[in-house]
């Protein structure tokens, strides 16, 4: 697939190194040449110089044929501007724009265009992984309700098995970080300390961490 990204920062050129890795063919677009420095050495797409949502810059990074764009400047404005420009003149459905602002990046998403906004999602973080309890979310789909979410367990579970976890939350756990490395929990699956459990919860609202991230219920005799 060929992907289009505007921006050459750490991002950008980030996500062109990954994307060419995982075998796609990737066009980068920056308003400055210097800034195609960040990419490496090794890098075989193309890098063009211009303005990201000038028309004809799009057409020589090949937009009309892109399977999707990022636009992941400096500015909010060129970035929603390109977006919308690649999705409504050249029917490129796959399209996210990095918008700062995270006002503007709520009614951007409402208004179709996928937003990334860093500030608020990186503040999410810091602030669910100090405090007791936190949780996060890692992926939310709004229109149906559910979300990916990592959920700190109170101490009182270990030693008990997720399926009783599960059921109390109304969630499903889908992998587990254990000792630095991700595994798939068997039905068999104990806690144990220093887990960092995550569960995909339907719906969002409808949930209330506090069941699962609060002590765990007493084991009947």
């Amino acid at each position: 697939m060929h992907i289009v990204i505007m921006g050459c920062g750490r991002t950008g050129a980030t996500l062109a190194t990954e994307f060419e890795a995982r075998g796609h063919t990737v066009a980068v677009i920056d308003q400055s040449g210097d800034a195609f420095r960040r990419l490496p050495s090794t890098f075989k797409g193309q890098r063009i110089t211009g303005i990201g949502f000038d028309r004809d810059t799009l057409v020589s990074a090949g937009v009309e044929d892109a399977y999707g764009f990022a636009a992941v400047s400096d500015g909010d404005n060129s970035n929603i501007l390109a977006a919308r420009v690649v999705r409504e003149t050249y029917g490129v459905d796959n399209v996210v724009a990095r918008i700062a602002d995270s006002g503007r990046a709520e009614v951007y998403r409402r208004l179709g265009i996928p937003t990334v906004a860093p500030v608020p999602w990186t503040a999410e973080q810091i602030v669910s992984r100090l405090l007791p309890g936190g949780t996060e979310d890692l992926y939310a789909d709004p229109s149906a309700g559910v979300s990916l979410r990592r959920l700190q367990l109170h101490e009182g579970w270990v030693g008990r098995p997720y399926t009783e976890v599960q059921e109390r939350a109304h969630a499903r756990l889908a992998y587990l970080l254990r000792f630095g490395e991700a595994m798939l929990p068997g039905a068999g699956t104990v806690v144990q300390e220093g887990d960092e459990a995550y569960f995909v919860l339907a719906p969002r609202d409808g949930i209330d961490p506090v069941r699962v991230t609060g002590q765990a219920p007493e084991v009947k005799r």
